[in-house]
C-alpha cells in the first residue's frame, strides 16, 4: 500500500518549489514528490494573503506543517492565530535572517506554533524526513474535493484527500451536500492508476454521475453521510481577541468549516447561530471559523465547535 504525508507550506511559500514538483494551481498551488512507497504533496494557499479562504482551507489538507516565517506582520499574525485555531500542533518552524527572533517567539507564545521543531532553511528537508505518515483505514470511507473540472474522453475528475478509511476503484458513493450518487471510475495516486488509496492520500477521481458544476470545494464523497448536511449550525463560540468589531443579528460573514466557506449571517448571538445561503456538511464537534473578509485589519472574527 501506498503511503502520504500531506504538508501546508505557509510564510515564504516559494520554498514548496524546492520539495516536489509543482502540480495544480489556482489559490491553492500543489507540489508533490514520490520517495520510495511514500508520496509527499505540498499544499500553498498562493491566494493567501489576497484572500484569507485559502489559509484555512491549505491548512486543512495537511496533517504537518512548515512554517517558513519571512516578515512580521498582521499576515503572519494571522497565519498563527489559523494554526492555533485549527490546533496544526504537528510542525517545523523556520525563519530567514531578517526576522527577529526574540519578536517572533514573543508571537507565537501560548500557541501551537510554539512547539513545533525548529530548523533553519537548509535543514528542513532532514527535519521533514524525520516525520511518519499517518494512516487511517478503519473508519467509512471519505474524500474532502479540493478541485474539480471536466476533462475529453474522461468525464469529470475530482482531485481531493482521503480524509478517512480507504477507498477502491468502482466504488459506489454519495457526493454531499448534494447528495447525488457517484461512481469512481478509477483512482489516480501521483499520475500513477490504482486500484485502492487510503487516508491520508491525495488522489485523482475519474466518477460519473456528478457534473462538474454540481462540485464545489469541501464537498464530501463518501460511503454514509458521516456528517449532517445543515443550514443553521450553533457554535460553542471563542471571539478572536484580537478582532474589534461587535457581532449583531442579520451580519453576514463567512464561515469555514473543513475546506468549505460558506456565506452566512448571524440568526442569535448568544448562543451563537449561523444561518447559511446553502447547505453545508458538518460533524458534532468539528471546528468552525468565522471570518470577515472585509476587515482592513485581522479578518478572523472567531471560532467555535459545532453543538
Amino acid at each position: 500500500m501506498i503511503k502520504s504525508i500531506n504538508f501546508v507550506v505557509l510564510g515564504k511559500q516559494e520554498i514548496a518549489s524546492e520539495f516536489g514538483k509543482k502540480g495544480a494551481g489556482t489559490d491553492l498551488t500543489m507540489f508533490d514528490r514520490k520517495d520510495s512507497k511514500i508520496i509527499k504533496t505540498w499544499v500553498a494557499p498562493t491566494g493567501f494573503p489576497d484572500k484569507i479562504q485559502p489559509l484555512f482551507q491549505a491548512i486543512n489538507l495537511a496533517e504537518y506543517v512548515i512554517f517558513h516565517v519571512d516578515k512580521l506582520d498582521k499576515f503572519t499574525g494571522e497565519q498563527i492565530i489559523a494554526l492555533d485555531l485549527l490546533k496544526k500542533d504537528k510542525g517545523i518552524l523556520s525563519h530567514t535572517f531578517e526576522v527577529d527572533e526574540t519578536k517572533l517567539e514573543t508571537m507565537i507564545k501560548g500557541t501551537v506554533v510554539e512547539n513545533y521543531a525548529r530548523a533553519k532553511q537548509d535543514k528542513i528537508k532532514e527535519e521533514m524526513d524525520k516525520l511518519a505518515p499517518i494512516v487511517s483505514d478503519d473508519c467509512p470511507a471519505e474524500v474532502v474535493i479540493d478541485h474539480c473540472f471536466d476533462v475529453k474522453g474522461v468525464g469529470t475528475v475530482i482531485l481531493g484527500k482521503v480524509t478517512h478509511g480507504k477507498i477502491r476503484q468502482y466504488d459506489s458513493l454519495k457526493l454531499y451536500p448534494a447528495d447525488i450518487k457517484v461512481l469512481i471510475k478509477s483512482i489516480h495516486m501521483h499520475d500513477d492508476p490504482v486500484e485502492e488509496s487510503v487516508s491520508p492520500a491525495r488522489v485523482g477521481l475519474a466518477v460519473k454521475g456528478a457534473k462538474s458544476d454540481e462540485v464545489g470545494r469541501g464537498d464530501v464523497i463518501s460511503e454514509s453521510c458521516i456528517g449532517h448536511v445543515v443550514s443553521e449550525i450553533e457554535l460553542d463560540f471563542t471571539k478572536n481577541p484580537f478582532y474589534k468589531g461587535e457581532i449583531s443579528e442579520n451580519q453576514g460573514c463567512l464561515v469555514n468549516v473543513g475546506l468549505q466557506i460558506k456565506a452566512a449571517k448571524f440568526s442569535s448571538v448568544s448562543p451563537l447561530k449561523l444561518v447559511f445561503r446553502k447547505p453545508i456538511i458538518c460533524k458534532r464537534g468539528q471546528v468552525a471559523i468565522v471570518l470577515k473578509p472585509e476587515s482592513t485589519t485581522i479578518r478572523i472574527l472567531g471560532s467555535g465547535s459545532v453543538q
